[in-house]
């Protein structure tokens, strides 16, 4: 048999096991918490803050804690599109593709992509002491926004590099100035924005270690920013780590409302990003 058969086989076979090994392991994770969530999710739970003795197992819910990461995810994606954005585009338009200033900047924010969250935790921990903050919301929406900028940058930036310059420079022959080729540049990129968004929200709204420095925990829904909030992720990290299994099992609710968030966000990024793939040019 010919060696490019061969090897065209086991590199098939390799992919099929891989893709099988990734399906597994995510259908594994989701049913280990649907199984011992869903049963325990009530309707109590979503939609009341915590009684006393919450966490001992009494009544209550943890609507404080899907508040609080509403909050805290959808400000600190807002806050980081305003930053991330005009950086893309001063990246890609305004210098040159071969800029050694374009080089350097996309070394440091992919030195910062890699940067673990508790390490932007203390990092933010240490301004807010400096500056005389307590943990807030606030607080919380800092470090988030610090967390997820270099990765919206850094998967904007890798669309908006396969931009097709000759559609620029026609712009730009045309009489358009570099800010009204902005609106050129932004619909080409759109699908890679809502993309770079979902990756940012699925990093952002599953952090724990981060605003447990920064955002504190609160059994109340926050109305100022000063306030301290609760997470969903700190909610499951300190049921889990009761002894009661009642107490357990409605970590694991509390899983599967932070599982159905985040499939419903990505659910609407694809949508978002079919919906803006129309208009990009081949």
């Amino acid at each position: 048999m010919n060696k490019l058969v061969v090897k065209e086989r086991i590199a098939r076979v390799a992919m099929y096991l891989s893709i099988a090994a990734v399906i597994l392991l995510v259908g594994s994770i989701i049913w280990t918490v649907f199984k011992r969530g869903a049963r325990s999710l009530t309707w109590e739970m979503v939609s009341s803050l915590p009684g006393g003795g919450f966490y001992i197992g009494k009544s209550g819910g943890f609507l404080n804690a899907i508040v609080g990461s509403l909050y805290i995810v959808l400000s600190s994606t807002a806050i980081g599109l305003i930053i991330s954005i005009p950086v893309v585009f001063f990246l890609n338009v305004y210098l040159k593709s071969k800029s050694r200033l374009a080089y350097v900047a996309r070394l440091a924010f992919d030195v910062l992509f890699g940067i673990p969250s508790i390490v932007y935790g203390a990092f933010a921990f240490t301004l807010m002491i400096y500056f005389g903050l307590r943990t807030s919301l606030l607080g919380g929406i800092l470090v988030e926004t610090l967390l997820i900028i270099p990765i919206l940058i850094r998967s904007m930036d890798e669309v908006a590099k396969n931009f097709p310059r000759d559609l620029l420079e026609a712009s730009f022959s045309l009489g358009a100035t570099r800010w009204e080729t902005m609106g050129v540049v932004m619909r080409q990129i759109a699908p890679g924005i809502a993309t770079a968004t979902l990756l940012s929200v699925g990093r952002s709204i599953g952090d724990a270690a981060g605003v447990m420095f920064t955002a504190g925990f609160s059994d109340t829904i926050p109305t100022s920013l000063s306030q301290q909030t609760a997470t969903l992720p700190l909610s499951i990290f300190f049921q889990l780590s009761a002894p009661q299994a009642e107490v357990q099992n409605r970590a694991y609710a509390a899983a599967v409302v932070l599982t159905i968030i985040v499939l419903v966000i990505s659910l609407l990024g694809r949508f978002i990003t079919n919906r803006f793939s129309k208009h990009k040019l081949r």
